[in-house]
């Protein structure tokens, strides 16, 4: 499954025969999204019926490769994705639609979707305001992050301003 145009490194991820499924669900979220390349099992997959056997896709101009693979492996929270936002707007239609029909919320701008793999909706301000350059700002919105979930731009500034 190699392109011309394939970045050095794509991520590849193993799906538990649910590839489709999570194709549709993650192509739906994120704007400009194209499936590049679907293969097929020649007669039938690991569970015994005809599927994708694998697929190359683009989210958000991130080139990735899934595979059907079965139940043998799961992700984990050692690997994530960062979606960087500008707006709280963005934040709360990513957390939203990454949550549908099954994720998790986790802490400090952390989830699950439904396939079990974990995302981090960030927005830019947040990587600003813990990077202030007065240690005693930084740590009031790093304090503030700790008690969230979904990151609250607004609260993060409060915290930020010491309001």
């Amino acid at each position: 499954m190699k392109s011309k145009n394939a970045p050095k490194i794509t991520p590849f991820l193993w799906f538990d025969n649910n590839l489709g499924e999570a194709i549709k669900f993650y192509t739906a979220i994120f704007k400009g999204s194209k499936v590049l390349e679907v293969r097929r099992y020649d007669e039938t997959g690991p569970d015994g019926k005809t599927k994708i056997m694998t697929a190359r896709f683009r989210l958000a101009g991130q080139e990735f490769v899934g595979l059907n693979g079965g139940p043998h492996f799961k992700f984990t929270e050692a690997v994530s994705f960062v979606v960087s936002c500008k707006t709280q707007k963005e934040v709360d239609y990513y957390w939203r639609r990454l949550l549908a029909g099954g994720g998790r919320p986790s802490q400090c701008a952390w989830l699950k979707d439904k396939f079990g793999l974990s995302w981090q909706i960030v927005p830019y301000q947040l990587l600003e305001l813990l990077g202030d350059k007065d240690p005693a700002k930084a740590d009031r919105a790093m304090q503030a992050m700790f008690k969230m979930s979904k990151i609250d731009i607004k609260a993060l500034q409060r915290a930020h301003a010491g309001k």
